[in-house]
């Protein structure tokens, strides 16, 4: 393939995947958005491999690699739960950051490619810029995806002069930087290179150790933005223009997903990076006396039945909880039946529910509950007065009224779902514990509320089998 046949395909490539981008912001849109994504991706392979660049001795090394990646991402595709969609992010992005790294120790001790004066001050800049993002990323997607899947706690890290160890890591980068960029030769500045990535390794495990749990969305979306910078770095060491163009759209597009993510949390992107508020799942909250913070009012699977079928309108706000059980299936099957009978049903998705930016969306999607009646918070929070019942499964932080009547709690101004405006408010949860957030939740307590304890899926399939019966 020529080099302007292989520029040709690159910029198909680079076309395609803005319009993937645009396809996945709307669900209706998402699966059209998949296809130009990977359409797009198969024409940068095929163009690359067989581009001027790749020696013909070096193709079959290079399908063999594919092979094995791909096998193993098949495999992933196959057997890994939409409920573990999070953590399979979280590590998908540690690979980025790693690949970056081999690439740019491998372009420093590369001594094909000869280069002076400035040309390589810009090249060994770029190859200590990619390493440090990639290193960071890496290590930080590592610890997330510890988070994420239950083997590390979301309760944040807060070392003592947390930030000055920062202050101190990044000057020692800038320090070494200036050695590396000094060193006569590739063996001095291995040294100072070395250095750089471990104090990179330990500063995104530092980073992502001081988040809570309650910022896990935004760390999803921070660590995708830096995999998408560690990938225009790469592109930058190999002299790649889709690298750059690529990595940069992930890096913007993550960054934009960010911000997003803290507004609808009402906090700002430093304080969640100097360290994030919330625990693992808290124990009840209690008074000072040690007494219950309130009294709730238990109710049956039957009695939620028959709540449900006498309702007009019905707004079902899904979590967490929802996604452990795997009980999306069983709320399709609920929203079907009552939307025969004629009953007005919608769900109302925050932000930052879940896991992952759109986690609640990706698992409404592959139930099959239809696209029309999954509404943003924004367009289903002024309609909870008019609804007959407002079912949360699994929330919690998320439809908590002290962060609109308690200005001293720690999520106070976070835009919630205003499930408690509705007639009834029903919230399925396995036990009192307290979010990831760790703050008690006054919903539980308001006379409008009846608590459904137990399994989501099992209550919901009792509460189907009610409905039907």
């Amino acid at each position: 393939m020529s080099s302007s046949l292989a520029t040709v395909s690159y910029i198909g490539a680079t076309i395609l995947f803005i319009l993937s981008l645009g396809g996945l912001s709307n669900p209706e849109t998402s699966r059209r958005g998949n296809v130009y994504g990977m359409v797009g991706m198969a024409l940068a392979v095929l163009a690359t491999v067989f581009g001027p660049r790749v020696t013909l001795a070096g193709i079959p090394w290079i399908i063999a690699a594919m092979v094995v990646g791909g096998s193993i991402g098949l495999y992933a595709a196959r057997k890994v739960q939409m409920t573990q969609m999070p953590e399979l992010v979280a590590l998908m992005h540690s690979l980025v950051g790693l690949a970056a790294c081999l690439v740019g120790f491998a372009s420093y001790i590369d001594t094909s490619v000869v280069l002076s004066g400035a040309e390589k001050t810009i090249h060994e800049v770029e190859i200590y810029i990619g390493i440090l993002i990639g290193a960071v990323t890496f290590s930080g997607s590592i610890v997330a995806f510890g988070k994420l899947s239950g083997k590390i706690g979301g309760k944040p890290l807060l070392l003592p002069g947390r930030h000055w160890l920062n202050l101190l890591g990044l000057l020692i980068v800038i320090g070494f930087g200036r050695e590396f960029i000094n060193a006569h030769g590739v063996a001095a500045g291995m040294l100072p290179l070395a250095v750089m990535t471990v104090v990179a390794l330990l500063f995104g495990i530092h980073m992502v150790m001081a988040i809570g749990g309650a910022d896990m969305p935004v760390v999803v979306s921070m660590l995708n933005s830096y995999s998408g910078w560690a990938a225009a770095a790469t592109g930058f060491m190999l002299s790649n223009d889709l690298l750059i163009v690529t990595g940069a759209l992930v890096g913007s597009s993550g960054a934009i997903l960010s911000y997003i993510m803290c507004r609808a949390m009402n906090r700002n992107f430093v304080s969640v990076i100097a360290g994030g508020f919330g625990t693992g799942g808290g124990a009840a909250a209690k008074k000072a006396d040690g007494e219950p913070a309130g009294e709730v009012t238990a109710i049956s699977a039957q009695e939620t039945a028959e709540l449900l079928k006498d309702a007009k309108n019905v707004i079902i706000v899904p979590g967490y909880g929802m996604a452990v059980a795997q009980a999306q299936h069983t709320v399709f099957e609920i929203t079907k039946h009552l939307r025969e009978k004629g009953v007005n049903v919608r769900f109302g998705i925050h932000p930052v529910a879940g896991r992952m930016p759109g986690h609640m969306n990706v698992l409404l999607a592959e139930a099959k509950v239809p696209y029309d009646i999954v509404m943003e918070m924004d367009e289903i929070n002024g309609d909870f007065p008019e609804a007959d019942v407002s079912m949360v499964i699994g929330a919690n932080d998320i439809v908590n009224p002290a962060a609109q009547e308690d200005p001293t709690s720690p999520i106070a101004g976070m835009p919630v779902l205003e499930v408690w405006k509705a007639k009834t408010s029903i919230v399925m949860k396995r036990s009192m514990a307290s979010g990831y957030a760790g703050v008690d939740n006054p919903l539980f307590y308001k006379d409008n509320n009846r608590m459904l304890f137990g399994d989501a899926k099992k209550m919901l399939d009792e509460v189907l089998g009610a409905l039907k019966g």
